[in-house]
């Protein structure tokens, strides 16, 4: 293992670090997190090489963004790129996504993370009419021609949206769920995106926790944690809890991982070794775990500098989504 490895996001040009920080937790949505507590993940996480941090202006209603503003305002040396996210704090129905809200959401994370130009906005898991419709992108166009961002790219949900989106000539990144549990990506969106130069932003890279291999039957969250409220999808896409994998499944086959990564001899933990699976795969740009103490996120970032794993973890991989959850998921996103 050496340094942190570093990939170029997309058509944004800049060189990140393949295990980046998403910073969900430092909002809300995971249980409370202090302000001391989130500032620790970024030191942490930027001590151990980290150069990418990915937000949204809903995360904490913008206290995550503020938080992080802060954090720039004292490490303006740091090389760090910071991503945000627009256009969950209204209903997602096509006509919210308009010129004039991208404005006023563009504006206010500007002044929540303390910059001029945003280095990347991503749509915020938009509608698929939104993703399809052209004055999306004049939109944003517009916004990168006057100095407000520096690139734009999208956040989503399915296989087609991301192939939408990636077909758009300025469309910089595409931010989408993949791990050991999510293998869909891989057999024609990451190929796609390689080919026209857009980045993938890989989120969920651990099924919120489940391929840590913490947690058996009974374990259970905060009432305010989204793996508690959303595991039905009431909240929004099922997808972003647990992968949309069966609970008591994803158990059964997060055992069966970290027994696959124990068996090949790797010094890596279970998480470790779902982190460096991500990055590893071709045409990712960078994997975002969240971390909620600076232990953690330096485990994380460690992950970075894995050399490639062996040929049975990836295989062994392939063979424990095949029995447990291709039939199950690979056609809902």
């Amino acid at each position: 293992m050496g340094g942190m490895e570093t990939r170029t996001l997309g058509r944004t040009g800049r060189e990140v670090s393949v295990v980046g920080l998403g910073t969900w937790q430092l909002g809300a949505d995971w249980g409370e997190v202090s302000e001391d507590d989130a500032r620790a993940v970024l030191e942490a996480s930027v001590e151990a090489g980290v150069t990418f941090f990915d937000t949204a202006d809903v995360y904490g209603g913008g206290r995550s963004e503020q938080v992080i503003g802060r954090f720039l305002a004292e490490h303006r040396d740091a090389g760090l790129t910071v991503a945000t996210k627009m256009g969950r704090s209204v209903e997602q129905r096509p006509e919210n996504y308009s010129a004039e809200n991208f404005r006023t959401w563009v504006d206010q994370s500007r002044a929540n993370l303390g910059v001029d130009t945003l280095d990347l906005v991503q749509l915020h898991c938009p509608p698929s009419e939104t993703v399809d419709d052209d004055a999306t992108y004049d939109a944003l166009d517009a916004l990168v021609a006057d100095g407000s961002i520096a690139a734009y790219g999208l956040s989503v949900e399915t296989v087609d949206q991301a192939l939408a989106a990636i077909r758009r000539p300025h469309v910089a990144s595409i931010q989408i769920i993949l791990n050991a549990f999510r293998l869909k990506p891989l057999d024609v969106v990451l190929p796609a995106a390689a080919e026209a130069g857009v980045a993938i932003i890989a989120r969920v890279p651990l099924a919120s926790g489940l391929l840590s291999g913490r947690y058996d039957r009974t374990t259970t969250f905060a009432v305010d944690d989204h793996r508690t409220y959303n595991r039905d999808g009431s909240a929004f896409d099922v997808g972003e809890t647990f992968s949309g994998v069966d609970f008591e499944t994803g158990v059964a086959a997060a055992q069966e991982f970290s027994a696959l990564v124990a068996g090949a001899g790797l010094d890596l933990t279970p998480a470790q070794a779902a982190l460096a699976w991500v990055w590893q795969q071709p045409g990712v740009s960078s994997v975002i775990p969240g971390a909620r103490d600076a232990a953690q996120a330096a485990a994380n970032a460690a992950a970075g500098s894995v050399d490639p794993l062996p040929a049975d973890v990836l295989d062994g991989v392939r063979a424990i989504y095949d029995e447990h959850f291709r039939a199950a998921i690979h056609d809902r996103w």
